[in-house]
């Protein structure tokens, strides 16, 4: 049940900022989807407590949530300042009128979070309500939490703003185009019909992804980084938000963002949950979230906390953008493991991995790519290639004249590996990170679910790839790199090549790169045993 004017008036007075109390209804809300996810009460005043203290005692302090679901952040940093401005205003209601008119402002996400968000604020959906409303001095029934509905703005197919498909979000009045306020505008201070204003403090829980027709999961079209770059654009003191952790590898549409990130030294500190379900009980985003704080005209280290339940296991203040390596090592104990592996200065097991598409083949549904669907025949004919495919609901094995093979006819013929190019393994550790390799024959192709290792003149030392890709050791610089289910050639860019006149252990690759105990203790603490 939601809490009347005196219940919220009581803990609003009464609550220290630091303390949380049930029951809440905001800590039992159902998120809308992966998509949109509510932000429980608990988790936001983690966040909030990586502000300054002194900022809860500041009248004059103006905090923003451009993206408001449920109003939570913006409820729980009004209770924070009920509590830090009893001086500036003895006066109860005169204290929440001046917080909620001048201090706390918010941009809903869609026209239902507006009215839930001034509910959870105000206590009543109408900021104005004469009876309902904490505060008694708005004029108008939406106060200081915005919405209005948009559309995006096209150029060609796109949105301009936030790159939407027009074929899937092109919408009539009477469905939602989730063409968010604050990211559909040059300037978002004109939502509030204000020019000069300035946040110290940004906070929020941004959209994470759009369908794009393409794909949903990892594969939809990531949008949280466009939040976050706008919410710089304003210049306040302090950027607070939680968003998916996949921008530590970039990948589709975040490289950019990632670069970004990387080189601002201004983020100061991180927590990363590698488990999403560590923050959003029932909600699994694959590579996790974290929440970062950027503060204003400094530069430094980030001090990285990783998270595991609800403690923290590891803390380590570094730079971002690891000396190197082009990328966020996420695990703070395989820094020293990585320089051991990279002091050898070894060639990239990348290296020799093809492309995405090996041999040009295309096994999804029809018109979804313009590569080559293969006339696979079940009967083999004296010259023919094997083929080995996954994908327009079948698999298995199937076979190709050779005069129909689109590239790479030199790579079909001699020894190879196999390994598919995604693999979800969950959030659960220790896992196996990647599939289980498959010797490649002479004369076999694949298609484009599988990615191909070689070539190889002889069948042992394709036998002795495959021992090394099931060492742990392997998989574990494979895990350095890979946040989401997608296994790309890049997520093998930390892994050395090896001699592959020979078969390779974890126990002789740790004697090779001189691993401690506690570093081998750390990755048989990640990585299982690989199946098959």
């Amino acid at each position: 049940m939601l809490q009347t004017n005196s219940e919220i008036r009581g803990a609003t007075l009464s609550r220290t900022p630091n303390t949380n109390y049930n029951p809440d209804v905001l800590t039992c809300l159902a998120n809308l989807s992966n998509d949109e996810v509510f932000t429980p009460p608990t988790l936001v005043n983690s966040m909030l407590d990586l502000l300054p203290q002194e900022l809860w005692c500041n009248p004059e302090a103006r905090f923003l949530d451009p993206v408001s679901k449920s109003g939570v952040f913006l409820r729980e940093m009004a209770k924070r300042l009920m509590v830090g401005l009893e001086a500036h205003f003895p006066d109860p209601q005169q204290r929440i009128n001046h917080i909620l008119k001048k201090q706390l402002f918010g941009i809903a996400i869609t026209e239902l979070t507006s009215l839930l968000s001034r509910r959870s604020v105000y206590c009543s959906k109408i900021a104005n309500h004469p009876k309902y409303s904490l505060c008694t001095e708005f004029t108008d029934e939406q106060g200081n939490i915005r919405y209005e509905r948009m559309q995006h703005t096209w150029l060609g197919s796109k949105c301009k703003f936030c790159g939407a498909s027009k074929a899937e979000y092109d919408r009539d009045d009477t469905a939602e185009t989730y063409a968010y306020n604050f990211i559909h505008t040059d300037n978002p201070l004109s939502i509030f019909k204000l020019q000069n204003m300035k946040f110290d403090v940004i906070v929020g829980n941004p959209p994470y992804q759009l369908n794009d027709g393409g794909g949903t999961g990892s594969s939809a079209m990531p949008i949280y980084q466009k939040f976050v770059q706008q919410a710089k654009k304003l210049n306040p003191v302090f950027l607070l938000m939680i968003i998916p952790s996949r921008w530590f590898s970039g990948g589709r549409g975040l490289d950019e963002f990632r670069d970004e990130m990387l080189n601002d030294r201004q983020i100061r500190i991180i927590h990363d949950f590698p488990k999403a379900g560590d923050c959003f009980p029932g909600v699994e985003i694959k590579g996790g979230v974290c929440f970062f704080l950027w503060k204003k005209d400094t530069n430094g280290k980030c001090i990285i906390n990783t998270h595991s339940g609800d403690k923290i296991i590891s803390t380590s203040e570094r730079d971002l953008l690891e000396k190197d390596a082009d990328t966020f090592i996420r695990y703070n104990e395989a820094i020293d493991i990585l320089h051991k592996v990279q002091s050898k200065k070894e060639i990239k097991f990348s290296n020799i991995i093809s492309a995405n598409d090996p041999f040009g083949f295309d096994m999804r549904e029809e018109n979804s790519y313009k590569r080559v669907k293969p006339n696979l025949k079940q009967n083999e004919i004296e010259g023919d290639l094997k083929v080995y495919y996954y994908g327009w609901q079948s698999k298995g094995l199937g076979f190709i004249s050779n005069k129909d093979l689109p590239k790479n006819i030199e790579l079909s013929q001699k020894f190879k590996v196999y390994i598919s190019k995604a693999y979800g393994a969950g959030e659960e550790y220790p896992h196996q990170i990647i599939n289980t390799p498959i010797l490649g024959d002479t004369y076999t192709c694949c298609t484009e679910t599988y990615l191909a290792i070689g070539p190889f003149e002889k069948i042992e030392e394709a036998q002795n790839v495959i021992t090394y890709i099931q060492t742990r050791f392997f998989r574990f610089l494979v895990l350095l790199i890979k946040n989401t289910q997608n296994a790309m050639k890049k997520v093998y860019q930390f892994v050395p090549l090896q001699d592959f006149t020979e078969p390779w252990t974890d126990e002789k690759l740790y004697k090779k790169y001189g691993l401690t105990e506690e570093e081998i203790a750390f990755i048989d603490s990640m990585i299982r045993p690989m199946e098959g």
